[in-house]
């Protein structure tokens, strides 16, 4: 597999612009015609015998519909004879400015995602196996408050690194409602409380971090206790930038979520991460297919699970596929403009 370059910069496919007409001119192709409709005449009215001219009905038919015809052309905005110009408005306040930063951190074999709005608002998803990795990776990026914290699911390569991260004082912490019995939950969940941190069980929230957009994917129903097939997904999209991801969910669940038609998992997005770090019971073509992500990031390091498969990997550049991974690459960070635009730079 050939490594990505480093700070690539990527585009969406432009959209085929407007003709222009003969004057140079561009003119929206939603203009009203300024012609009588075919089969309308203008008549002169008859003579009558006392030598004065008076419209006949026929007549005053054929003004009404001419004049219809022109108020028509003119809402179009193209005056009676086309040469009127239509002016649109763009609300600029409904366009997000500023970048939005998606950094993959390298934690080694697990998955941590840290999120930034152009506003400074923070979301952190999942944490890795590493509290000392992910205390390093704090002081680097400067986390010294959380705004928002999403465990994917309760499995130690995705929750450990959250223990020090609690220490930034999340506002809210948004978990699967499935408390794993381990001393790695109960030192979690005792440092949100003593942080104040707010719990809420995944019920298809959709938060504003200022102008990054944040929607919850809740697990489907019917799904029993499994941690990975009880994996709570998020949707992030600023203006026409989109990233999903959906912590280790495996076939069953991203079937079910198919199954549910649900908007969140529609494509295309330009950035994806790896479902259970690239296992071959993760990512399936029916799965793609409604996905469409341009990129995707597998979080990974040294296992004995054989992750990244082959399978995975096959897979990936089937689709056409960009691959970025945390062993090869380090952290992988995605900087989004609202306009789809984006970057994209690498440790090593």
């Amino acid at each position: 597999m050939s490594t990505p370059k480093d700070s690539e910069k990527r585009k969406p496919a432009s959209k085929k612009p407007a003709s222009p007409d003969k004057t140079g001119k561009t003119r929206p192709a939603s203009k009203a015609a300024a012609k009588t409709p075919a089969g309308t005449r203008s008549r002169i009215g008859k003579t009558s015998s006392r030598g004065k001219s008076r419209p006949s009905s026929s007549d005053l038919l054929g003004l009404l519909v001419l004049g219809l015809t022109a108020s028509l052309a003119a809402c179009a905005g193209g005056g009676l004879f086309g040469g009127g110009t239509k002016t649109t408005t763009t609300d600029t306040a409904t366009t997000p400015t500023g970048q939005v930063t998606v950094r993959f951190l390298d934690v080694g074999q697990g998955d941590a995602v840290l999120i930034r709005s152009p506003e400074g608002k923070t979301l952190l998803y999942d944490g890795g196996r590493s509290g000392e990795r992910m205390r390093e990776h704090m002081e680097t990026y400067g986390i010294t408050k959380i705004d928002l914290m999403i465990a994917s699911h309760g499995d130690a390569d995705h929750i450990a690194g959250l223990v020090p991260a609690a220490e930034a004082k999340p506002t809210l912490f948004i978990n699967n409602g499935i408390a794993p019995t381990t001393q790695t939950w109960k030192r979690l969940t005792d440092g949100l409380e003593a942080a104040g941190t707010k719990f809420q069980k995944a019920n298809n929230q959709v938060i504003n971090l200022g102008s990054l957009k944040v929607r919850v994917i809740n697990p489907p129903a019917s799904m029993g206790k499994d941690q990975n097939d009880n994996s709570i997904g998020i949707r992030l999209d600023f203006g026409d930038f989109h990233a999903l991801m959906t912590g280790d969910s495996e076939k069953p669940e991203t079937q079910a979520w198919l199954e549910e038609d649900r908007p969140e998992i529609k494509g295309p997005f330009q950035l994806y991460k790896s479902i259970h770090h690239g296992a071959a019971n993760g990512d399936h073509a029916a799965w793609l297919a409604s996905v469409r992500p341009e990129n995707v990031v597998i979080g990974v390091g040294p296992n004995n699970y054989d992750h990244p498969t082959k399978t995975a990997l096959d897979l990936y550049k089937q689709n056409g596929i960009r691959i970025y991974r945390t062993d090869q690459n380090g952290t992988v960070t995605f900087t989004g403009s609202s306009d789809g635009t984006y970057t994209v730079t690498t440790d090593r």
